[in-house]
């Protein structure tokens, strides 16, 4: 197939950007022609707040460019994985005029929540799900802390239910979890159309050796993640499992001067993904205590792959990719005192740890490779691009019964 992949790429990249790039390479390998739409979000500082607001809700450079491309190539389809800020939804009536069907991979709350992570002074808030207009995200300043920004990611959320867009221009969504695929239903998006396709690890990094004796966290450095959990977990582990810290964000100076000050924790600041993958099959476990509904964790699946067991918050996504007791453990998000304990109850049992180091391979290789994602993708490209029913690929509580009349295909 021939498919045209749309992307604002992030400020600061992350397993957004990655997981992207990564689905790209894979359908090229398999002989898909892929080609990109992208904007860059740095350019949001030169366009200024006015004229970023307005292409929020509407980017009529976006619309045209993305018809024009539609116009001098024959596409089977648009595959929309971030269109947040400078794209905006205009990229589907842009599909739309031209009779490209479109997917829309939801990485994030966005179409929910204004700061796109249902999370708010440090906890999971839900109040807007399910809002036409959830004014309370502006009220709150809760986009980048300003009311400004915020007001015109609750303008686009305002304008695009009205306009009934996330029902009329996606064919098919793409959740990465079933966790995250509630959350959405419980916004308002069709369930008949999203999807459960998680992300991958290719190429297979291979499995390590686990012999570091040290923990390792990796993920952007802020708030949401958990960060400060962790590190008062360690003012009581300490030197019997000494953390590694890889990451970069608006914590990043906090934890760069706690580490300073805690027995056994370092930071290594942000680094390239060889030397990740290199700590990752060193360490005795990966520590992923995020305090907000992550919609996947691509860390979690980054560690399987490595053959290292994963200590998650019992929250959100997560806790669905970790498997407590068989791929890792889980602890109470926010709690540094059951975190602490979930890492000693590792520590003390090398048996139980060798057991989960080979569950946690087994569960890549079962479900995380690139073989396993492609043979999900190519399904649910066939289905979008025939105008298919996706009853076989919905879970299989929403499934019609055998005896049911046919479903109605996409529109």
């Amino acid at each position: 197939m021939q498919v045209l992949s749309i992307h604002s790429r992030y400020q600061i990249r992350g397993g957004e950007d990655e997981s992207r790039e990564s689905e790209e390479r894979m359908l090229r390998e398999n002989g898909h022609l892929v080609d990109v739409f992208e904007e860059d979000n740095r350019r949001v500082a030169r366009l200024g707040l006015f004229r970023t607001g307005l292409r929020t809700v509407w980017s009529m450079q976006a619309y045209r460019s993305i018809r024009s491309r539609l116009q001098s190539s024959r596409y089977d389809l648009i595959h929309v994985q971030n269109f947040f800020p400078l794209i905006s939804p205009s990229a589907y009536y842009a599909a739309r005029a031209e009779g490209v069907p479109v997917i829309q991979t939801l990485r994030n709350y966005r179409l929910l929540c204004t700061n796109g992570l249902f999370f708010h002074k440090g906890r999971v808030c839900e109040r807007c799900i399910g809002k036409i207009a959830p004014w309370l995200g502006a009220a709150r300043a809760c986009y980048r802390d300003s009311r400004a920004a915020s007001a015109a990611v609750v303008a686009m959320v305002a304008v695009h239910r009205a306009l009934n867009t996330w029902r009329r221009m996606v064919n098919v969504y793409v959740s990465l979890t079933h966790f995250a695929r509630t959350k959405f239903i419980e916004g308002g998006l069709p369930a008949d159309r999203i999807v459960v396709k998680p992300n991958f690890v290719h190429p297979d990094p291979g499995v390590g050796d686990g012999d570091g004796a040290f923990a390792l966290l990796v993920c952007r450095l802020s708030r949401e993640k958990g960060i400060e959990t962790v590190l008062e977990a360690w003012r009581g582990i300490g030197h019997a499992l000494p953390l590694k810290i890889v990451g970069d964000g608006p914590l990043a100076s906090d934890v760069a001067q706690a580490a300073r000050h805690i027995p056994a924790v370092q930071y290594l600041g942000r680094l390239p993904a060889s030397q990740v993958y290199a700590l990752m099959g060193q360490a005795t476990c990966v520590v992923f205590p995020s305090e907000w509904y992550e919609t996947f964790g691509r860390v979690a699946i980054e560690s399987f792959a490595k053959g290292t067991p994963v200590i998650a918050s019992r929250i959100g996504a997560i806790a669905e990719v970790v498997s407590d007791g068989r791929t890792g453990l889980l602890f109470e998000p926010g709690n540094p005192r059951d975190l602490a304990d979930q890492v000693l109850r590792l520590t003390s049992s090398p048996a139980a740890l060798a057991r989960m180091r080979d569950n946690a391979r087994r569960e890549f290789l079962d479900k995380y490779t690139a073989d396993v994602n492609h043979r999900i993708i190519h399904a649910i490209y066939h289905a979008a691009v025939h105008r298919s029913p996706l009853d076989r690929l919905l879970p299989q509580s929403d499934r019609p019964p055998a005896n049911a009349l046919p479903a109605r295909t996409l529109a």
